[in-house]
């Protein structure tokens, strides 16, 4: 009787889940559809996700490349932003407390935050970017 309630649930969330985004039309990114900055800039970029292929502006997920001339100017962001470390050295101050993140490090910062991203050695340092909601990421990026 218990694996019977159990099999019937996991069906049960199995149709509920299916129904659910069976509503939306996702698309597979190719390449070709992902947006990013030309180079050679101070931050140059590449748009993994946003509205444009997910549908909606619950998130925005961005390859950023800070190059070591990269000027660090203090800021805030309306949104949840989430930095997980690729390569190199990245500085990561929120409201006054400098860190620097190595590769594999990660990084969080509230809506309301001060803060400063520098890069801290020769080379660039290349920082996977997440923000919630994706709508209130950085306009240099924007979709718009």
């Amino acid at each position: 009787m218990k694996t019977k309630i159990i099999l019937s649930a996991l069906l049960l969330s199995s149709f509920v889940t299916t129904s659910l985004f069976a509503q939306v039309d996702y698309q597979a990114v190719s390449p070709e559809a992902l947006r990013e900055s030309a180079g050679g800039g101070p931050i140059d970029f590449k748009i993994l996700v946003d509205a444009a292929n997910l549908g909606g502006e619950e998130t925005r997920i961005a390859e950023l490349t800070f190059q070591p001339d990269y000027d660090p100017q203090p800021h805030t962001h309306d949104a949840i932003e989430i930095f997980y470390v690729l390569s190199g050295s990245f500085g990561h101050n929120v409201n006054g407390v400098p860190a620097t993140l190595e590769a594999g490090d990660i990084g969080i910062c509230r809506p309301g935050d001060t803060i400063i991203h520098s890069v801290e050695g020769d080379g660039p340092a290349v920082v996977l970017t997440i923000w919630l909601p994706g709508g209130a990421a950085a306009p240099f990026h924007s979709s718009n």
